[in-house]
């Protein structure tokens, strides 16, 4: 008689979904979406508890993870800080020390004004502060040279404009200042702004991809997320889109890996992911080993660009 099939590995104890960020933002929001589908299907036999380290701009969550070699009961979930932190801060991590799982999902950049504002075209923006001269017209955005700062400094460069940056510590605080006209503009992602857009107090005026987001249903009265123009139609040339991906401790075995790349394909199935999808208007790229691996590679050197002309790289 043939001996049975090795059933193929599966977790034995909780595993934990770090999050190197803090509660509320995108980050953390797409986690605890993840943890509640794998619930409410029951795609594991063992719980998954969410931890937010958002120390160091997330560099505590990222040497967690790295210093857990071997170990197959702890993921977590990554935006561009995984890039940016180490390059800004010099800590001593690289994405290469930990496991690619799965990329989610890449988010897009909108750029904001007021709605009160009489610019209804990105280049009719970007005029105006190029003709107020440099450093009147500001730009607010979430943390230090970060995405929202080293965006701003792609749309300088690309336009000859000069924003004076002002820092705020999330998403939902840059949208409210844009509100109370403490700021100018912003490049919020679509979920971070979808509130204010709605209330009709702030405008989209594009979208930092190659692409027009695909989503069609009016969020306004008048618009949907598809009729917001890309900034390369308005006449702005850049793009920028964050990534939104799954990696394990490093030293695990291929097995382990293939249980989460697994799970997380079910995961993006079911209709609570596509209704995350929709309303946060995200781009659905998804991508798993070489693909993903060779995306990171890339993604990487185009930060290290990025934040070297802008001086923000670790002395």
């Amino acid at each position: 008689m043939a001996p049975a099939a090795q059933a193929a590995w599966e977790p034995t104890k909780a595993v934990e979904f770090v999050v190197p960020a803090g509660t509320g933002g995108g980050a953390d929001q797409m986690a605890r979406l993840i943890q509640g589908v794998v619930i409410k299907y029951k795609l594991m036999k063992e719980p998954m508890i969410v931890v937010n380290k958002s120390g160091g701009a997330g560099a505590e969550g990222f040497l967690d993870v790295k210093g857990s070699k071997g170990d197959p009961h702890k993921l977590v979930v990554t935006l561009s800080n995984l890039f940016t932190t180490p390059l800004a801060t010099g800590v001593p991590f690289n994405w290469r020390d930990m496991t690619p799982v799965s990329m989610m999902a890449l988010d897009n950049f909108v750029l904001w004004v007021n709605a009160e504002t009489p610019y209804q075209t990105a280049k009719q923006y970007l005029d105006a502060t190029k003709a107020a001269g440099p450093s009147k017209m500001k730009m607010g955005g979430t943390g230090s040279k970060q995405e929202d700062q080293i965006l701003t400094v792609g749309i300088e460069k690309a336009t000859g404009t000069k924003f004076i940056y002002v820092p705020f510590k999330g998403g939902g605080e840059v949208a409210v200042q844009l509100v109370g006209k403490h700021i100018d503009s912003t490049v919020n992602n679509p979920i971070e702004a979808v509130a204010q857009w709605r209330a009709g107090q702030l405008r989209a005026l594009c979208v930092f991809d190659d692409k027009r987001m695909p989503y069609k249903a009016k969020i306004t009265d008048k618009q949907s997320w598809y009729d917001v123009p890309t900034c390369k139609e308005a006449g702005v040339p850049t793009t920028y889109t964050m990534l939104r991906g799954v990696f394990m401790a490093p030293g695990v075995t291929k097995e382990q890996t293939d249980f989460y790349v697994n799970l997380l394909k079910k995961v993006r199935e079911t209709p609570e992911w596509k209704d995350y999808m929709e309303k946060g208007a995200f781009n659905q790229t998804s991508m798993t080993g070489d693909d993903y691996v060779k995306w990171l590679g890339k993604a990487e050197n185009d930060h290290r660009e990025l934040m070297k002309e802008a001086g923000f790289m670790a002395k």
